[in-house]
């Protein structure tokens, strides 16, 4: 036996094995097209049910497997199999989760038959000083970090103004907050300038979770009993405490200051913390975890500077398995689809967590030939191997699901 060909039989192993942990408790044909899914996407690389039927060699016309596909991903996302899938990620992150919520885009500025087809502003082409805005969806994700610092989404949803029923952008944010509440007990939330309002500060209070949310330039503050701009703030201070950093594909020194004030919607004690000679103007952070020391000051910019991970997060999902490029129409479909993504990152997020002398991992980061030895995203690396590994394969998962014949029985004439 080859060497590829072993490998590729370990690989499916184990994207089965991932597969049969989620569909516990369903059907066979249910379990089977969980696994068709998330193989036949980790193989093509593409979210494409053509693709995937490519990858799947089952002996009959293409058009009829990518039917049985689409009927199945109308039908939604079975209940046990996001219990399952929330399950597991329970058991992949650290004792003090790290949550990051972000929202995103998925244009498709050529589609008319999309359900609840809605304008979004494109994030790819925008500028600061120019916004470009085309037909598509808005996702909503919530990413907590796993023990090898790999973001895992726990809530992901695609959603649209023009869909009935639809309240606002904050009440499908909350629900997030609301998911990782009731999963990790309690959490750090890391969110950007787009979350600095007063309703998402109260619903974090109200679940008694920490957070650090940058400030834009409008936030007022109360520092000694008076009302004053946190651009102020930044203008009588200076950064004292110094933290080395790689930020955008460069070395810089910040220097960090830190306050304590009271925020406008609850007048709880929180820290502003103040980041210098990273950009043009000073970063604005606020938190209501505990400052005692200059290394606290330094986590929590810390924590902000990892929001990287989930842009990275956006993008790895977009490109590798070609997010924007689905062809299902029905909302719930595509809801469906996005979750069976959602799989496979999470599959290659439990690949990072191998040792590093796994035999398996150890293939396939070979196997992907990188040029960088070290990165801090193993994403791009361990999907290109993955995909290299089963290329070899010449059978998809169906022989994994032979249907069980009973065995027939000699015909007996009593006389």
């Amino acid at each position: 036996m080859t060497n590829s060909t072993t490998n590729t039989y370990t690989m499916k192993r184990e994207i089965i094995n991932f597969s049969n942990n989620i569909s516990k408790n369903l059907s066979k044909p249910d379990r089977k097209f969980i696994a068709d899914m998330t193989y036949g996407m980790l193989a093509a690389k593409s979210c494409l049910l053509t693709d995937v039927v490519d990858k799947l060699h089952e002996k009959i016309k293409k058009k009829n497997t990518v039917e049985r596909l689409s009927r199945h991903l109308l039908k939604g996302t079975p209940k046990d199999t996001q219990k399952n899938y929330l399950k597991m990620i329970c058991n992949q992150v650290p004792s003090k989760p790290i949550i990051h919520i972000d929202d995103s885009d998925i244009t498709k500025p050529n589609g008319y038959m999309f359900e609840a087809l809605g304008t979004v502003r494109d994030g790819s082409e925008s500028t600061k000083s120019k916004s470009i805005y085309k037909k598509g969806y808005h996702v909503t994700e919530a990413c907590v970090l796993n023990k090898s610092n790999h973001p895992i989404s726990f809530f992901s949803k695609i959603h649209s103004s023009t869909q009935k029923n639809f309240k606002s952008n904050n009440s499908i944010t909350f629900t997030a907050m609301e998911h990782g509440a009731k999963l990790f007990n309690k959490a750090t939330y890391v969110m950007d300038r787009g979350y600095d309002n007063n309703k998402m500060f109260l619903k974090l209070d109200e679940l008694n979770q920490d957070y650090v949310i940058r400030l834009t330039s409008k936030r007022k503050l109360l520092y000694h009993n008076k009302w004053t701009k946190a651009t102020e703030l930044c203008n009588r201070r200076k950064g004292k405490i110094k933290m080395p950093l790689f930020y955008k594909g460069e070395e810089h020194n910040a220097y960090l200051s830190h306050i304590k004030v009271q925020i406008t919607a609850s007048r709880k004690d929180i820290y502003l913390v103040l980041v210098y000679g990273i950009t043009k103007h000073p970063m604005m952070l606020v938190t209501n975890k505990e400052i005692k020391s200059k290394e606290d000051v330094i986590n929590i910019a810390k924590l902000y500077f990892g929001r990287w991970r989930i842009e990275e997060y956006f993008r790895s999902k977009k490109q590798i398995f070609q997010f924007e490029n689905f062809r299902v129409r029905k909302l719930s479909a595509i809801n469906a689809l996005n979750f069976y993504i959602t799989l496979c990152m999470a599959f290659l997020a439990k690949i990072t967590e191998k040792a590093e002398t796994n035999e398996l991992k150890v293939a396939i980061i070979e196997t992907a030939n990188p040029i960088k030895k070290k990165v801090h995203f193993h994403y791009y690396r361990i999907s290109k191997g993955i995909a290299s590994i089963l290329s070899y394969a010449r059978e998809g998962v169906r022989l994994w699901f032979k249907p069980t014949r009973q065995k027939w029985r000699q015909l007996c004439l009593d006389l």
